[in-house]
């Protein structure tokens, strides 16, 4: 039984909200030589579903030999990804600005979904959850679009936006875990800490 997990994630937001259960983890981040970015390539046909838990898996999967290789105690190890879906459209993180806006002027007016998977590897148990939102944009002028692109905030999310964040006052509604839409749904996620035998 360990008290604290391995969090193997680069996002602040994933590591607030494991602070919310109380969850102490330490990062488990990938070495310069690791190319991360690799795993997030959308295969041809694949669809969100498919897609979002592929690739949590091969996060996993290069976790679990991180830790090995670097001789670290024992603990579970925590992956999770988030996908941002219009239909079987997916928009991952935006390349550029350009990119951005194309995403955001595609996403507005429109109920598009979040797709967050979660998996923990714990010794050899290796458990999974999917967490499917639903978020609903108004429509957004071009100016409006251009303005939020500026503000740097859609570089580096899922779908061009953070739902903590500006893109907040274009969300008319949501349907589902809005903790899954920032990146980690803390129910799927605490079922799954305490299967590992986490107490919290």
């Amino acid at each position: 039984m360990t008290d604290f997990i391995y969090l193997a994630s680069q996002s602040p937001r994933r590591r607030q909200l494991l602070q919310q259960l109380s969850v102490d983890c330490q990062l488990l981040l990938p070495d310069a030589a690791e190319d991360s970015e690799a795993l997030e390539v959308v295969l041809s046909g694949e669809s969100p579903t498919a897609y979002v838990q592929r690739v949590t898996q091969l996060k996993l999967d290069a976790a679990v030999a991180r830790l090995k290789n670097r001789g670290l105690p024992p603990a579970p190890v925590l992956c999770s990804d988030t996908t941002v879906a219009l239909g079987r459209c997916i928009y991952g993180k935006p390349a550029d600005e350009t990119d951005a806006a194309r995403m955001l002027g595609e996403l507005a007016g429109t109920t598009h979904r979040v797709l967050t998977a979660v998996a923990v590897q714990s010794g050899r148990k290796r458990l999974q959850a999917l967490s499917v939102s639903r978020v609903t944009f108004t429509p957004m002028t071009p100016a409006q679009i251009r303005a939020y692109v500026a503000s740097g905030e859609p570089m580096g999310k899922a779908g061009a936006y953070a739902v903590q964040g500006r893109a907040a006052m274009f969300i008319r509604h949501i349907s589902g875990s809005y903790s899954g839409i920032m990146g980690l749904p803390l129910h799927e996620t605490g079922g799954l800490l305490r299967a590992a035998g986490l107490k919290i």
